[in-house]
């Protein structure tokens, strides 16, 4: 298949997470590409149809079946993009690598450096990845250099919040049958990845795989994520000269199932889940009493990204959630505020507080706060990446009730 990334005519895209909803069964025939890709992080807008032709993209948001035919026979009649009243038109690079800014939810706030994928490439096309600069052989040194200044990212990650080159290096120097889990598992945001931008998530673990001489590289999801995990393993079957043992397997949706311990507990076929008191870490004894490094999506798409353009992107992806909102998954630079990030979604209510870091994250009213795991913890809020809104008709006290309770489940998800 070629790619749909240089193509010079049009080309419109579907942009969503529901995998049921197939627009592309209602599309009259047309002389240009209409394809189906992942979802863009942002459900308010979606499905997003996306227009694209010479530099320009034009934006269909919540789009129907009726509307999708409309636009892809306006533009076959006329070969104008934006002739069938779109919600946003945007002028960019002639052949852009990722999903271009738009004037709507979620889309008009910060940087799309780990994200550019999600809503622009097929998920598990080869070929527009490599188009977007995919696929890189770098050298160990360069992968361990890289990560002296790559912090892990989410509560399932080994090196939360810490720099992950040291722990690489050791693994490397160890001996043993070595191995690389990407812990996919509770976070919105690493099963965006997984789903939307797998090569991104893959190239990153294949080439920490390599760094280290790991033998096996195991994608740990949840059991309630199908999609993420029919698209992983899709991508595997379609990825390029692979020289290291891939495989997809699934826990349970609990809540403690994504912590780096219970994951691998879990992947050796466990049932009953308990952390393992540590030391020794699992990057001295982890699955099957081997060296074992555990990282999230996040943290191994931000390596792939770092490989390919030479500088680790200080940016944080982070899921917005509230009670009556459509989740959305954001990226903005550690520098930024959480009112950034809260602006990226059009709140119903006033907004009263935020319960920053996940099920047991804080609770802040203050939204001068940086995004970076340094500022959150200074300010007691949690670093796992999601934020849940609370607006002036939730009561607090009760939320923090609720949350405790559903921390102690053992049905709950770590994203509540």
């Amino acid at each position: 298949m070629t790619t749909i990334m240089s193509e010079s005519g049009p080309v419109i895209r579907i942009a969503g997470s529901d995998p049921n909803q197939d627009l592309l069964r209602s599309v009259p025939t047309a002389d240009f590409p209409v394809v189906n890709v992942g979802s863009t992080g942002i459900a308010a807008v979606e499905p997003l149809l996306v227009a694209t032709r010479a530099g320009t993209t034009a934006f269909y948001e919540r789009c129907s079946a009726e509307r999708l035919e409309a636009v892809v026979s306006s533009v076959d009649e006329t070969g104008d993009i934006a002739a069938a009243e779109p919600d946003a038109v945007v002028e960019h690079e002639q052949n852009p690598s990722s999903l271009p800014d738009a004037q709507l939810p979620g889309l008009r706030t910060g940087d799309r450096d780990v994200l550019g994928a999600c809503g622009w490439r097929r998920p598990t096309d080869p070929a527009d990845h490599e188009a977007a600069g995919g696929f890189v052989d770098p050298i160990p040194e360069t992968v361990l250099e890289t990560g002296t200044n790559l912090r892990g990212r989410g509560w399932g990650d080994l090196c939360h919040d810490d720099p992950v080159g040291e722990t690489w290096r050791s693994v490397r120097a160890g001996d043993g049958d070595k191995a690389v889990v990407v812990n996919a598992h509770g976070n919105p945001a690493d099963t965006l990845l997984l789903s939307s931008a797998p090569f991104d998530v893959l190239e990153g673990a294949v080439a920490l795989a390599r760094t280290v001489d790991a033998e096996r590289i195991v994608v740990y999801a949840s059991a309630d994520d199908d999609r993420a995990v029919e698209v992983a393993r899709e991508a595997i079957e379609n990825y390029p000269d692979l020289s290291v043992d891939i495989d997809v397997l699934t826990g349970p949706a609990a809540y403690r199932a994504a912590e780096p311990s219970m994951a691998i507990e879990s992947i050796e076929g466990n049932h009953r889940l308990e952390a393992r008191i540590r030391p020794p870490d699992l990057d001295e004894v982890g699955l099957f009493g081997q060296p074992t490094l555990v990282h999230t999506p996040r943290t191994v798409a931000h390596l792939a990204v770092a490989l390919r353009t030479g500088s680790v992107p200080q940016t944080r992806v982070v899921t917005v959630t509230s009670d009556d909102t459509p989740t959305a998954a954001v990226e903005v630079p550690e520098t930024e505020t959480l009112e950034t990030v809260v602006d990226a979604v059009d709140v119903s209510g006033s907004f009263k507080a935020a319960a920053v870091g996940g099920t047991f994250g804080g609770i802040t009213s203050d939204l001068d706060v940086g995004v970076g795991p340094d500022a959150l913890s200074a300010a007691d809020l949690g670093t796992e990446g999601v934020v849940h809104l609370l607006t002036d008709d939730r009561c607090v006290v009760e939320f923090v009730g609720q949350r405790t309770q559903y921390g102690e489940s053992p049905h709950s998800r770590h994203s509540a």
